[in-house]
């Protein structure tokens, strides 16, 4: 079964990537709550950070609306792709996930996400390549930590084609 999954995964990263570089993915434009798209990031992962003992973490500032507008299906999938990627480098303490608000200059509200870990980081010089298809910080963690080094790719680009921008701020031994 764990083959099985490991091999869809590849697959659908790879039928993303592919989408995504031939401009066919259409993004949802719909109402949806903040709150659900959190809550079912931290559940999906909640067994994975419980076997590593380490704190899973969701934070949801206050003031944000109850519902917004976006795609929620694409939103999920980039902040599960970010924060498995937290908790799968994070040997102990904690991964947090929150979602604050943010007022734009034109009055509309956008939502700012963040994930936070304790985990192994990343080398200032390697911070860019994460984002390259195919490309991990370092590629003898490949064995280790396992990946195709797609997931990165795939969220950057859905990032910026819901508007947004994806961004990392890390440091060796720091998460």
């Amino acid at each position: 079964r764990a083959c099985a999954e490991s091999l869809l995964t590849i697959v659908n990263d790879v039928l993303d990537f592919s989408r995504l570089n031939a401009g066919q993915v259409e993004l949802e434009s719909i109402d949806f709550s903040v709150s659900d798209v959190l809550n079912r990031v931290l559940d999906t992962l909640a067994v994975d950070a419980d076997k590593k003992g380490i704190e899973l973490i969701g934070c949801l500032d206050p003031t944000l609306p109850d519902r917004v507008r976006g795609d929620p299906g694409r939103l999920q999938q980039v902040m599960l792709n970010l924060t498995a990627n937290a908790v799968k480098f994070t040997h102990h303490g904690e991964v947090l996930l929150r979602a604050d608000r943010r007022d734009d200059a034109d009055g509309t509200v956008s939502v700012y996400w963040a994930v936070q870990d304790t985990g192994i980081g990343i080398p200032a010089d390697k911070q860019a390549v994460i984002f390259e298809a195919f490309r991990q910080a370092d590629g003898s963690t490949t064995r280790q930590y396992g990946g195709t080094g797609l997931g990165l790719a795939i969220s950057k680009q859905l990032v910026k084609a819901m508007g947004g921008t994806l961004a990392v701020v890390s440091e060796p031994g720091r998460g």
